[in-house]
C-alpha cells in the first residue's frame, strides 16, 4: 500500500505565485466512451472535461498536472493546493549565512497528518445522499484508529460538497479542504477519497509496481500518461509500508483507466485482467494506515489546544517532504539536490538552510 511517510508530501509552500513562462501542451478529447468500459475511471474530478498538461513545481520538484477549471489535478482525482504551486523553480532553501529567525515563516506551511488521528469534517447541506458520507466515515472508524468529528469552530477540516466528479486533496493541507462527490460517487468512492484526505496515494504508482503489474502506455489517452508515473518518476518518496502492491486496495486504479482504445491500460504482469473493488479498505490498506495512524485515540475536547503528532522516525536513504522541501535522510542528517550534487541542510524555525 502506498502511504506517505510522517510529514511527507504536500505541505504548502510559502505563498508562491504562478507565472506563465512554462511550456504546456493540450491533448485531444477522449476517443473512447470511458463509461462504457468495464470499471473504467473509478474516480475522476472532471469526468467530462480535459485540460492542459503542464509541468509545475511543488515542494521544489517538477511534476506534470492537468489544469481544469482553475484546479491542478494529479492522477485524475487528486487536487494540489494552488497556493503551493509555482510554474518556475523557486529557491526554497536559505543560504548558509541567512538568519531563519529574521525570515517570515508562511502560515501556509502545514503539517501533513491529522493530529491525534482526528479528522474534523462538515457536510454541505446541498449534497445529495449524505448517508454515503456517513457510511464511509463509519467504515473508516470501524476498521482504523482514525476518528471523524463534526466540525464546530476548527480551522482545519474536510468539506463534503457536490462536484462534477469524485476528488480530494491528499493529507491535511490546512483550512477548509473539499472532498467533491458527484451524484454517481458511491460509498466506496467516498471511502477512496477519504483515503486521499488522510494521506493515501494511488496504489498503482508504487515504486515497486513493475513486480506485480504492467502499464500499457500505448493504450493510454494521449496527454494522460503522467497519471501512470510512479511516485519516484514524479519526484516523490518511493518507500512503501507494505511488502508488495495490493491489487485489492481501494486506492488501486482499474485496468481500463484512461483507455484511448478500449484496451486495458493496466494488467497483471502476465497480461491478465484483475478486478478493481470499491467496497472496503483492504488488508493492505489497513496495514499501511496503522503505520500512519497507530493505536488508540483520545478524543480532543473543544477547548484543548491543538495537539501535535509525535516526532517520526526517519530512515536513512529515504526521501521526505518536510516544510515544503523534498529532503534526503542520509547518515542521520538532511540533504537536498543542488544541480547534480547533494548539499547538506538543516531545519531551523521551520525553514531549511544550507549547512556551511
Amino acid at each position: 500500500m502506498k502511504k506517505i511517510k510522517y510529514l511527507l508530501a504536500l505541505p504548502l509552500l510559502a505563498f508562491i505565485s504562478c507565472n506563465e513562462d512554462n511550456v504546456t501542451e493540450s491533448f485531444s478529447e477522449n476517443k473512447v466512451d470511458q463509461s462504457a468500459l468495464p470499471s473504467a475511471n473509478v474516480e475522476v474530478a472532471f469526468p467530462d472535461k480535459s485540460g492542459i498538461v503542464s509541468d509545475i513545481y511543488f515542494a521544489g520538484k517538477r511534476m506534470p498536472v492537468e489544469e481544469i477549471n482553475g484546479k491542478f489535478v494529479y492522477q485524475g482525482d487528486i487536487f494540489l493546493p494552488e497556493s503551493g504551486i509555482s510554474k518556475s523553480p523557486v529557491e526554497l532553501v536559505l543560504k548558509s549565512n541567512e538568519d531563519p529567525y529574521s525570515v517570515n515563516k508562511s502560515v501556509g506551511r502545514t503539517k501533513f497528518f491529522w493530529p491525534e488521528n482526528t479528522v474534523y469534517y462538515a457536510i454541505d447541506p446541498s449534497l445529495p445522499n449524505q448517508q454515503r458520507v456517513l457510511d464511509a466515515i463509519s467504515h473508516w472508524e470501524s476498521n482504523t484508529a482514525v476518528r471523524f468529528v463534526e466540525r464546530t469552530s476548527e480551522s482545519n477540516f474536510v468539506y463534503f460538497t457536490p462536484g462534477g466528479g469524485c476528488s480530494s486533496y491528499v493529507g491535511m493541507i490546512g483550512g477548509q479542504q473539499p472532498i467533491t462527490l458527484a451524484d454517481g460517487c458511491s460509498t466506496g468512492n467516498t471511502i477512496h477519497e477519504i483515503g486521499h484526505a488522510v494521506g493515501l496515494w494511488h496504489e498503482q504508482s508504487r515504486a515497486d509496481r513493475d513486480q506485480t503489474i504492467a502499464v500499457h502506455f500505448e493504450n493510454i489517452i494521449s496527454g494522460r500518461e503522467h497519471n501512470f508515473y510512479t511516485y519516484v518518476e514524479a519526484g516523490w518518496d518511493g518507500a512503501e509500508y507494505t511488502a508488495g502492491l495490493d491489487l485489492g486496495s481501494i486506492m488501486m486504479y482499474s485496468p481500463y483507466s484512461f483507455s484511448s482504445n478500449g484496451q486495458p491500460t493496466i494488467t497483471r504482469k502476465d497480461g491478465s485482467i484483475y478486478s478493481v473493488q470499491r467496497s472496503q479498505l483492504s488488508g493492505g490498506d489497513l496495514e499501511g494506515i496503522e503505520v500512519m495512524y497507530p493505536g488508540a485515540v483520545t478524543e480532543p475536547g473543544p477547548t484543548e489546544p491543538e495537539p501535535t503528532n509525535p516526532e517520526p522516525e526517519y530512515i536513512n536513504g529515504e526521501y521526505y517532504v518536510i516544510e515544503g522541501v523534498m529532503v534526503l535522510r542520509k547518515d542521520d542528517t538532511w540533504w537536498v539536490e543542488k544541480g547534480k550534487n547533494l548539499k547538506e541542510v538543516e531545519l531551523i524555525n521551520g525553514r531549511w538552510r544550507f549547512v556551511k
